[in-house]
């Protein structure tokens, strides 16, 4: 891939959540007693959720990050021939308040926050899921913004929640480097003017799609993006 990486342009670096600071598939810990395979069932879970964000993007029919993902679990149930009462859904679906961190996160954002880089979140997640994120990833001392999708009512990849992100940051949004494990949103940020930063994870799908641009750069690791904006 090509690497049109440009570090003296970055002010602020942006993280998506899910999946990149925290692992989703860590929800497979609650399906345990419930399922043959928990891992496989989170998956779909997630998968699901991410689907159904994307579609209520295009039908105008806004609903929270973590309804989605009630949704999502309740189909991936169903599946398996589950179907479980609201109340114990909803149970299960708060795993997403407070999922494994994802190995090297917390340090890489408090040595970019050490440098000057604002470290920041943007994300569909609603306000209370990203509580819990910033706790489950321990950087609730270091992170400088929670930019929720649920302040505009707009889910990635639409172009205004990564804008909607850069003007809470006060700055434009050629001027972040937004940092994600997903494809759809590196290309999302790339689309608002950001530059695209691919974590590049194998649980996450870690090779990139024939669809769209490249990302502007692909690290293997939060250590390597550090080193590459010198924090």
């Amino acid at each position: 891939m090509t690497d049109s990486f440009d570090a003296d342009r970055v002010a602020v670096v942006t993280f998506d959540s899910f999946g990149t600071l925290v692992d989703t598939t860590s929800a497979a810990r609650v399906l345990e007693d419930l399922v043959t395979d928990p891992t496989a069932v989170a998956r779909r879970w997630r998968s699901n959720a991410l689907t159904y964000s994307t579609v209520a993007n295009d039908l105008d029919q806004y609903r929270t990050y973590f309804e989605l993902h009630l949704d999502g679990l309740r189909d991936a149930l169903r599946a398996e021939g589950l179907d479980l009462p609201e109340e114990r859904l909803r149970e299960l679906n708060a795993v997403y308040h407070d999922l494994d961190p994802v190995e090297g996160a917390a340090e890489a954002v408090s040595r970019l926050a050490e440098a000057g880089y604002r470290p920041s979140v943007c994300s569909n997640g609603d306000p209370e899921m990203l509580d819990g994120l910033a706790a489950s990833a321990g950087i609730e001392e270091t992170v400088t913004e929670l930019v929720s999708a649920d302040e505009i009512q707009r889910l990635k990849p639409a172009r205004e929640l990564y804008e909607h992100t850069a003007a809470r940051l006060g700055v434009e949004p050629d001027r972040i480097a937004h940092v994600t494990a997903h494809w759809v949103d590196v290309q999302g940020g790339m689309n608002a003017g950001m530059q695209g930063v691919h974590l590049r994870r194998e649980d996450t799908g870690g090779e990139w799609p024939s669809f769209g641009p490249e990302p502007t750069l692909t690290v293997d690791s939060f250590g390597a993006l550090c080193e590459r904006l010198g924090a």
